[in-house]
């Protein structure tokens, strides 16, 4: 088979479509044909040499697929040769098959094309087990998401206004806000020009965000905890605006207020397995193709696999709205 290797850490350029050994399914694994994977931020950490896969996970990067079953290793049950579906992966998805563990396995929902469903195990399986599952999001709160227009606050507007909350969004041109708001993000924020802190207070009569989704990191922690209502939840997911940041605790205390941090692609597969047994369950009942569905995914553009390359440049300068799809061959 063809994947996307990378022989030296590097630029977009680093990525090369390259022959390789087919993957063999172990044991409770399942072979999955690839129809499309899509670019993650986690993809082009792994590409600048940043973020090695986990032990035992493919050496190519893609935390995320869509296909047709090709072959079943041995223990697995609940599935067929030729089911179409989409898969959690720990790595190998930008390739033209990928070994999956069973239990990472979701079929494709009903009125989604096969391809343009690879736009949803990464982003619902995280927004999900952040949202929901740790800060335990409920109606009539208020949800603030970090990067509105990106993949993964794509699918947390959706998910949110699914449950009866309000969502506001920060994100950085017009354009982006206004796609938000068509998603039904109901307070627009241009991080540019506006202080985040001060328009969420503001649009809340000075309660706060209950729940904040955050991708930034240290850049953000001081003003995320100052934008927290009482007994707030902050969840952290990413590192693009930094590692280390300084937390002022006394304001934590008095907010009654939680902080946590998490990461999907290192779970052990168990933690991995009920995080997706939990999305099949509560997500996918909500999902479906049309403009009328309650959640749907959100795809920007589709690009070959082999070209790979283009795709990460267009997500590193943000010049995408949703999920940039690979297609197979």
């Amino acid at each position: 088979m063809h994947a996307i290797t990378i022989p030296e850490p590097g630029g977009p350029e680093a990525l090369v479509w390259a022959e390789v050994h087919d993957p063999v399914p172990g044991e409770g694994e399942v072979l999955v044909e690839v129809a499309a994977s899509a670019v993650n931020r986690a993809d082009i950490m792994q590409r600048q040499g940043f973020y090695d896969p986990p032990p035992g996970a493919s050496p190519y990067p893609g935390l995320e697929c869509s296909g047709r079953v090709a072959a079943l290793g041995t223990g697995v049950s609940g599935w067929s040769v030729g089911d179409e579906v989409c898969a959690l992966l720990g790595g190998g998805g930008y390739a033209e098959k990928v070994a999956v563990p069973a239990g990472q396995l979701l079929p494709v929902p009903e009125g989604i094309d096969v391809r343009r469903a690879a736009a949803l195990p990464e982003v619902v399986c995280t927004v999900w087990s952040n949202v929901f599952m740790v800060a335990h999001l409920r109606p009539g709160e208020t949800l603030l998401v970090h990067g509105g227009s990106s993949g993964i606050g794509t699918m947390a507007i959706q998910l949110a206004k699914a449950v009866g909350a309000k969502v506001a969004v920060t994100a950085g041109t017009k354009e982006k806000l206004e796609r938000c708001a068509e998603l039904g993000a109901d307070i627009l924020i241009n991080y540019r020009e506006q202080d985040f802190v001060a328009e969420v207070k503001e649009a809340t009569g000075g309660a706060g965000a209950d729940v904040i989704l955050d991708n930034m990191g240290a850049k953000y922690l001081d003003r995320n905890v100052r934008a927290l209502a009482v007994n707030g939840r902050l969840a952290i997911i990413g590192m693009q605006g930094g590692r280390k940041g300084e937390l002022d605790i006394g304001t934590l205390l008095a907010k009654r207020a939680a902080v946590s941090a998490t990461s999907l692609r290192a779970r052990p597969l168990e933690e991995k397995a009920a995080i997706v047994a939990a999305v099949r369950e509560h997500v996918w009942p909500l999902l479906g193709g049309g403009s009328g569905a309650r959640v749907r995914p959100i795809v920007d553009r589709e690009l070959p696999m082999s070209d790979a390359t283009a795709a990460h440049r267009v997500v590193e300068e943000s010049g995408h709205i949703g999920k940039v799809l690979l297609i197979a061959p």
